[in-house]
């Protein structure tokens, strides 16, 4: 059965990662802008419950379970979708805190999978829908640490680096053709998971990431940046948008009060 988001009237965004944090953020903001949002992550009751909430507010929402890194998958969720105007590459994550000496590189390879193969795989899927509606955009979500390393960093750094890359070349790759690509990279962002997962379950250690942080970025704040780059003039590309808290100067050069 086919994925219909509403009819032409309705410019539709797909966003990878909705489930929750940024993804769910953006999502939420992308409907208030007006935009048919497909909600794509592996949690298929956190994303219905995300689409609740989108419907409620007057958006149209459409809650789809997906696995980025499942090829097969990906192919059928683009092969059901009618159209697609914007996509939104936030599915990721960093998994594990050890420096390079002890580093699981069954971590470091989870992380690649998810963070550049599952980007990877989306944008090839959609793109053809992307560039045959005339005015695509495809963002990718990097981060800081795609730029700066630090240590027990090593894997997410690399990740994050192949995400901009992808980013970096698509943009070069694509020029001529109707399809902006759009890199924005957050610096600290507080959200309910991302520290959680990265240190296993341990709430105190993920805590301890903010504590003391006057304001760090929080996921509305990304989601706001989303869908601004996403509603420029359709000839103005937003090529790297850079983000971090006022507290922030660096990877790891971060006031805290105490």
């Amino acid at each position: 059965m086919a994925i219909s988001t509403g009819g032409p009237q309705l410019r539709t965004a797909v966003v990878t990662g909705a489930s929750g944090g940024i993804g769910a953020a953006t999502a939420r903001e992308l409907a208030r802008a007006g935009f048919a949002v497909v909600l794509t992550a592996r949690r298929a009751e956190r994303l219905e419950s995300v689409a609740k909430e989108i419907r409620a507010e007057g958006g149209t929402a459409h809650p789809y379970a997906l696995d980025v890194t499942d090829p097969e998958a990906v192919t059928a969720f683009a092969e059901r979708l009618e159209r697609c105007e914007v996509l939104v590459n936030i599915a990721g994550g960093a998994f594990g805190v050890e420096e390079i000496a002890q580093a699981d590189p069954g971590d470091w390879r989870h992380m690649y999978e998810v963070n550049v193969l599952g980007t990877l795989q989306v944008t090839q899927a959609l793109m053809p829908k992307l560039v045959a509606s005339g005015d695509g955009t495809v963002v990718v979500l990097s981060s800081t640490a795609s730029f700066t390393c630090y240590e027990g960093g090593g894997g997410y750094s690399a990740a994050k680096h192949g995400a901009h890359v992808l980013a970096e070349t698509l943009r070069l790759e694509a020029c001529g053709q109707p399809l902006r690509v759009v890199e924005i990279a957050p610096g600290m962002v507080h959200t309910e998971e991302f520290s959680l997962n990265r240190y296993r379950g341990d709430t105190s250690k993920a805590d301890a990431v903010y504590a003391g942080v006057p304001g760090p970025l929080v996921a509305q704040d990304v989601a706001d940046a989303v869908a601004w780059a996403v509603s420029r003039p359709s000839h103005v590309n937003i090529d790297l948008l850079v983000m971090r808290p006022r507290a922030q100067a660096a990877q790891h050069k971060v006031h805290r009060t105490t």
